[in-house]
């Protein structure tokens, strides 16, 4: 099958990190999978929420959004609306997780990090693309913190690297990382997030029309380690030397 940017059904899109795009953020990142663009900034503060206070843990969390025009047509802001919508409350929890499943909060100290995620041009995989740029920008913030004394020099809260990706069935074959074109035409859509060693933190896949057997979701869990894998390295060479003194 013949995708319709001509990449092969195991090829990522074209992915870029800029790190460092915003000037007062602690870490920030544009990240760009294709033509998605998500613009993630992490916001380094002392103290944490009254839930963890006393607890000698810091705190991970984050924020997703998409700008009025990041789409083919104007959608409201929802702060004018007055009230965020449940899209919105979920793909913010999943980045908050997928954060959290690789970072030691004991490590942190009574810290938190908050990421907020705006999507400025949307052409499918939204919310991979925030949590794979999300951990670039948390990395730097962290090494922000260890520089400024917030953090000990000694600790080594991330634990791990963590990048997700979608995978699909379309027209009957599976592939990687879908355009929004791929992605209205899926027969099976899943979004999966991974650690740098493989380890799963979430699998989010849905039959869109038929549903799919055990050898279906297994060829798309293979692939999406596969994805993730390379994704792994291009966050890992962006980073360079800062993520060995994280």
């Amino acid at each position: 099958m013949t995708r319709h940017d001509n990449r092969t059904n195991t090829e990522l899109r074209q992915i870029s990190f800029e790190r460092n795009f915003t000037l007062h953020a602690e870490g920030s990142c544009l990240v760009s999978f294709g033509n998605t663009r998500v613009l993630c900034n992490a916001s380094f503060t002392e103290g944490v929420p009254r839930f963890k206070k006393g607890s000698g843990e810091g705190w991970v969390t984050a924020e997703y959004s998409m700008l009025p025009r990041a789409t083919h047509t104007r959608s409201d802001r929802e702060s004018v609306k007055g009230k965020i919508g449940g899209r919105t409350h979920e793909i913010s929890r999943l980045i908050g997780r997928s954060l959290r499943a690789v970072i030691d909060v004991k490590s942190l100290g009574e810290n938190t990090i908050v990421l907020d995620c705006d999507v400025l041009q949307a052409d499918g995989g939204t919310r991979t693309a925030a949590i794979t740029g999300a951990f670039i920008a948390l990395v730097d913030a962290v090494y922000w913190g260890k520089q400024n004394g917030f953090i000990a020099k000694s600790a080594t809260p991330l634990l791990d690297t963590v990048s997700a990706v979608s995978v699909g069935i379309v027209g009957g074959e599976p592939m990687t990382d879908l355009a929004y074109v791929e992605d209205v035409r899926a027969d099976t859509d899943m979004n999966v997030v991974v650690t740098g060693r493989g380890l799963f933190v979430e699998v989010q896949g849905t039959a869109e029309a038929a549903p799919f057997d055990k050898s279906e979701l297994d060829a798309l869990l293979a692939l999406a380690l596969q994805s993730t894998s390379e994704l792994s390295a291009l966050q890992k060479e962006s980073l360079g030397s800062i993520l060995e003194t994280r």
